[in-house]
């Protein structure tokens, strides 16, 4: 019997965008799709925090380039694209919707105003993104593309004192599914990754705690998740491996939510 052909996960060629890329997942994300030979936008609100991002995927011998991006708005978002395709002289075919933020508290305290911005950053943030990498992706022609959008745990299981965020991700998720449906004829394929608690520089304090110490006591491998642990899921996403894969909703947690 002949070997089967292994999985393609080479992203040699292709252009990839990451929104929030300055630290945690965003921008490990951009590491991940970068050493898989993609050229890779980091994407945040300021760009002299991507710096260092972009200092250490060049010395690790890839492409980077940092641009402005407030995803919130959708000039900034269009213009962040603009200066994409100006670096590298194509659309991104691989968009990576990870720009968040959360706003801790009960539903009967939280304020308007925070939870607006949750939905603003979480769930237009994401729509923009994805938007305006879809217009690029279709104008191009080349009939492939990848949506990756960054959702939650919370998306599908409510989150205590995580209201405003739990129902913003659970939009994303919808979001997910939308868009795959409707873009589904020009090639580009739209999934939804679901992390659980992922330790980052954003987290580690609260994790320590009391509070953040028994949540971890209850979870069944008592342990949370670091950023190398969505590697292969955010790869395969973006690769030509998920050829046949859309509409899906990728939920990598270590069994948090059981």
């Amino acid at each position: 019997m002949p070997p089967l052909p292994a999985p393609d996960f080479s992203l040699a060629g292709q252009v990839a965008l990451v929104t929030g890329a300055s630290s945690g997942l965003g921008a490990r994300f951009a590491q991940l799709l970068a050493g898989a030979g993609a050229q890779v936008v980091l994407a945040a609100r300021r760009t002299d925090r991507l710096a260092g991002q972009v200092a250490a995927i060049e010395a690790a011998g890839g492409r980077a380039v940092a641009v402005a991006m407030d995803v919130e708005h959708e000039a900034s978002v269009i213009a962040g694209y603009d200066a994409a395709m100006a670096a590298f002289g194509a659309a991104p075919s691989i968009v990576v919707a990870n720009a968040g933020m959360n706003a801790r508290g009960l539903a009967t305290d939280i304020a308007m105003a925070d939870f607006d911005q949750v939905m603003g950053v979480n769930l237009r943030g994401a729509f923009l993104t994805a938007r305006e990498g879809a217009r690029r992706m279709m104008a191009a022609g080349t009939g492939i593309g990848r949506v990756i959008l960054i959702a939650s745990m919370g998306g599908v299981r409510p989150l205590p004192g995580l209201t405003a965020y739990s129902v913003s991700k659970a939009g994303v998720i919808m979001m997910g599914k939308a868009l795959a449906r409707e873009w589904a004829r020009q090639g580009i394929n739209v999934n939804t990754l679901c992390p659980g608690y992922v330790e980052t520089e954003i987290n580690a304090d609260w994790l320590s705690e009391p509070g953040g110490q028994k949540m971890i006591a209850g979870f069944p491998r008592r342990r949370v998740m670091d950023a190398t642990s969505l590697d292969g899921a955010m790869l395969w996403l973006a690769s030509p491996a998920a050829a046949f894969t859309t509409g899906a909703v990728i939920q990598v947690d270590d069994g948090q939510a059981l």
